[in-house]
């Protein structure tokens, strides 16, 4: 029989699945049906490869640099990395891409990461701090602002979810959801919903008839109560809250295995 010394020298038990697995997974889950998904690099890509090689083959993925149908050989770890045109339907000139096929309404999903994220779904992911003397300096918009305004919604993951990250007001704005768009301007013609999914370590929020953003699912082991203490905004609970089903082993060992074996993403 074990000591109490030997029991508390133990190594603790290695998680069935890391949080990044847990959010390429949920992600995926939310992805079935769609068939256009305008994705950028990290999360949103693990997320669109596990569901072209389960849930849903037909997907056809986009990238900014103008990639329609991407079927890379590997992980790309950049929108410009020589694998994604490997196998590709089209590659079109960015002019193209965001003069016809996004901005002409062909995006069914955009997915987006983002540093902050409010109750509305406006991003931020150009600094943290003022704009004259930022903390941090992000990569900026790239697409992402014309992915808001042209999609038909946008899911939105998020890595860590805390009150700097889930905040009642942006530091900057980088991506102005249709709700802050009307507000700034009622004139402005929005197209889509703007963001309706936002994937967290937490749960997952889906947004209301106002476009406010509302728990719908915690994950295992995570309480509404912990939601609310790490979100910057007294938030919404939907009525018929549930938990997240887990990560499968087949969804593990697809994302472990087949898709991303050299750790690209998965951490």
């Amino acid at each position: 029989m074990s000591s109490i010394t030997e029991l508390a020298a133990a190594p603790a038990p290695a998680p069935a699945h890391t949080v990044s697995e847990l959010l390429a997974v949920v992600s995926c889950r939310y992805l079935q049906g769609k068939r256009r998904v305008f994705a950028g690099i990290g999360l949103p890509t693990l997320a669109v490869a596990l569901a072209q090689k389960s849930t849903s083959p037909e997907i056809e993925q986009i990238y900014e640099s103008g990639v329609c149908g991407a079927h890379p050989p590997k992980l790309p770890e950049t929108i410009a990395d020589a694998s994604l045109a490997t196998g590709a339907e089209t590659i079109l000139t960015m002019p193209v891409l965001f003069g016809y096929v996004l901005q002409g309404g062909w995006i069914d999903v955009g997915f987006l990461g983002a540093a902050q994220i409010d109750r509305f779904g406006s991003l931020n992911t150009s600094v943290i701090g003022p704009w004259d003397s930022p903390t941090v300096r992000l990569p900026g918009s790239g697409g992402a602002a014309e992915v808001m305004a042209n999609s038909q919604e946008v899911f939105v993951v998020m890595r860590r979810h805390n009150k700097t990250s889930f905040v009642a007001e942006l530091d900057f704005c980088t991506s102005p959801s249709p709700v802050a768009a009307r507000r700034a301007d009622p004139k402005v013609p929005t197209r889509g919903a703007g963001v309706t999914t936002v994937i967290s370590e937490l749960g997952v929020f889906t947004a209301d008839a106002d476009g406010e953003l509302c728990l719908a699912s915690i994950h295992e082991g995570v309480t509404v109560d912990q939601v609310r203490q790490q979100t910057g905004w007294p938030i919404k609970v939907l009525g018929g809250v549930t938990v997240t089903p887990p990560p499968t082993q087949e969804e593990l060992r697809l994302l472990r295995d087949d898709i991303d074996p050299g750790r690209v993403y998965l951490r």
